[in-house]
């Protein structure tokens, strides 16, 4: 039997809307550091994102170490962290296409209002970190290769102490994510290390407060970048890179800048 004119027709509008259904359900997974999961910023952009380009995005919010590994497994098509060095290697291997500045913010050391090592109002990481070690005083890291941890161990190094050494003493590694390092901490009443944005956030704060902040070496930067569709084919390349797009654009660096939580700016746009 011979379609008419008419019958094509209605077949193709019934066609284009499926079509373009499919197009706005397009989705991506982006393969994040825990502190942007934790502050809110994903609840609060993504929404934008989708209404702007039509993506799902969904993440995978782990430490940044383990969402490298998992996007050099091909297990993600944008890969969003916090430690520069690692982020370098990941594209120099292959496995990125490119890396571009995203945003910024600090690191924090925290501890109970009691302040056992004397370290509050510093402005001096390596001093405190000293100080700390040499009283002893309790100090929960993340142990988990994030990039929270990376930048704890290298401020560490600085400071000329290896707390390793007292690993299960005064040093109490977790293992875990930012969330549950602090919730450790605070029942233990022992320092930790955290990215501004994941303290604000952070509804268990206890009696505990800022106690160093302030030094240039507390400097906390993220990047983003495309997974290489020649390493892992099944990269979303296009839409990947939509994402990326809205996140480096004027729009989505005004959008970063106005995330805010009981008044205080999280992160702050720096792409080039």
């Amino acid at each position: 039997m011979k379609l008419t004119k008419t019958m094509k027709s209605i077949g193709l509008a019934m066609v284009l809307p499926l079509a373009s259904s499919l197009a706005i359900a397009e989705s991506i997974v982006v393969q994040s550091t825990t502190s942007t999961k934790n502050s809110g910023l994903y609840d609060y952009i993504l929404p934008k994102v989708k209404a702007d380009t039509g993506l799902t995005v969904n993440v995978v919010a782990v430490g940044t170490g383990q969402a490298i590994k998992n996007a050099q497994r091909c297990d993600g098509d944008v890969l969003l962290v916090h430690a520069k060095a690692s982020e370098e290697k990941f594209v120099n291997e292959g496995y990125g296409v490119k890396r571009s500045d995203l945003m910024y913010n600090d690191f924090v050391i925290v501890g109970p209002a009691a302040d056992p090592a004397g370290v509050g109002g510093s402005n001096d990481v390596s001093k405190s970190l000293t100080t700390i070690a040499s009283k002893q005083a309790l100090f929960a890291s993340r142990g988990d290769d994030s990039g929270t941890h990376k930048a704890e161990l290298r401020l560490w190094k600085a400071a000329g102490t290896d707390p390793k050494a007292a690993s299960g003493a005064w040093y109490r590694e977790t293992g875990s994510g930012m969330g549950a390092t602090l919730n450790a901490a605070v029942g233990m009443g022992a320092y930790a290390m955290t990215d501004r944005a994941t303290w604000t956030k952070f509804g268990n704060k206890g009696d505990f407060k800022i106690q160093v902040e302030g030094d240039k070496r507390l400097f906390n930067q993220y990047g983003v970048i495309l997974v290489n569709k020649d390493k892992c084919p099944s990269v979303k390349s296009e839409a990947g890179q939509k994402f990326i797009d809205w996140l480096l654009s004027d729009k989505g660096q005004n959008t970063i800048a106005s995330y805010k939580v009981s008044g205080n700016q999280l992160f702050f746009p720096n792409a080039n």
